[in-house]
């Protein structure tokens, strides 16, 4: 009943920039929290961004300073625009939001993934 759709992956060059989306739909009360998560091969899953439904946010310290989360309510889309790329950016990009269904149920949903490459 809820899905999570990702998309601005692809691939760029070093002090390049990418904009991911991800919107969600189906059977929403609310949306508490959004975020967005990386994981390169060999490397555990890190937080990159998120943002909190009271407008606050917290990111990375590898990503401050470049990477800006931001929110349409109204979509109950999240975004993420990647400045200033590095090589070490490369990896599958997971959109997720804590949420609430209208069936009263409260759970985490995941995006498909995109992949962003950095690459001279």
């Amino acid at each position: 009943q809820v899905q999570l759709v990702e998309s601005g992956g692809g691939l760029v060059q070093p002090g390049g920039s990418l904009r991911l989306s991800c919107a969600a739909s189906g059977s929403i009360f609310s949306i508490n929290a959004m975020g967005w998560y990386r994981q390169a091969p060999g490397k555990q899953r890190e937080l990159v961004a998120g943002i909190l439904s009271g407008g606050s946010t917290k990111y990375a310290d590898s990503v401050k300073g470049r990477f800006t989360i931001s929110r349409d309510s109204a979509k109950n889309t999240v975004f993420l625009q990647m400045n200033s790329l590095k090589l070490e950016d490369t990896a599958v990009y997971y959109c997720t939001f804590t949420l609430t269904t209208r069936g009263g149920l409260e759970a985490d949903y995941w995006g498909q993934g995109t992949q962003v490459t950095v690459s001279s």
